[in-house]
């Protein structure tokens, strides 16, 4: 069984790996595969997406006799960033309240 995930949640999930370091566009598939089911044709429009709201910076750089293209998250894709934390936090605590109550832990 899988949870319905939103748009909001991958952007999330995006920034956050962005912040960590400049990277590719194959990375970031790899590392929000580990948590959800994506593919790079589902990933490459939200990049362009991110890009257009000032949330990511794009730059390529020669990588085995070609260009990558990498991505950086900007200020505002930071603030942006935190504002899905706190989202979280709170959907989290919710979700938490209903699911395990009166479940012992």
């Amino acid at each position: 069984m899988a949870f319905n995930t939103g748009a909001a949640l991958l952007d999330a999930l995006v920034l956050s790996v962005t912040s960590q370091e400049d990277t590719y566009g194959y990375k970031i598939t790899q590392e929000v595969r580990g948590v959800m089911s994506i593919s790079e044709s589902t990933l490459y429009p939200v990049l362009r997406r991110l890009q257009k709201d000032g949330c990511l910076e794009a730059y390529d750089q020669a990588y085995a006799g070609r260009n990558r293209r990498y991505y950086r998250i900007t200020a505002q894709g930071r603030q942006t960033l935190e504002q899905y934390r706190q989202e979280w936090r709170e959907y989290e605590a919710r979700i938490h309240s209903v699911l395990f109550k009166g479940v012992e832990s």
